[in-house]
């Protein structure tokens, strides 16, 4: 190979859609689990996102009521650091793609 062989090598293709889904807002979404006290799950959302106790409740309960709740919505990389956090605190997290902006 030759010195302008190797100079001249290209950059590997990035899949638009792969790009977009890696770049584009994401939401964390906390899940109910039958074995998290609710209290428990105030005190998480109040230490790993700094929620106030009335913003963390409200979050609670819509879990426990609807099975779920967006905590969080932003970049993929923070998202999937917030949903490991949630993760270790032994919380049912999961990320879905913001589909709405």
């Amino acid at each position: 190979m030759t010195i302008d062989e190797a100079q001249t090598t290209t950059a590997p293709v990035i899949d638009s859609l792969e790009e977009t889904a890696l770049v584009g807002p994401w939401k964390v979404v906390v899940m109910n689990d039958p074995v998290n006290l609710m209290s428990y799950v105030v005190l998480v959302l109040r230490k790993v996102f700094g929620f106030n106790e009335p913003r963390a409740r409200k979050h609670m309960l819509e879990v426990h009521e609807d099975g779920r709740s967006v905590v969080w919505c932003g970049l993929r990389e923070q998202a999937e650091h917030f949903a490991f956090t949630l993760h270790q605190w032994h919380l049912s997290a999961v990320l879905e793609q913001n589909e709405t902006d």
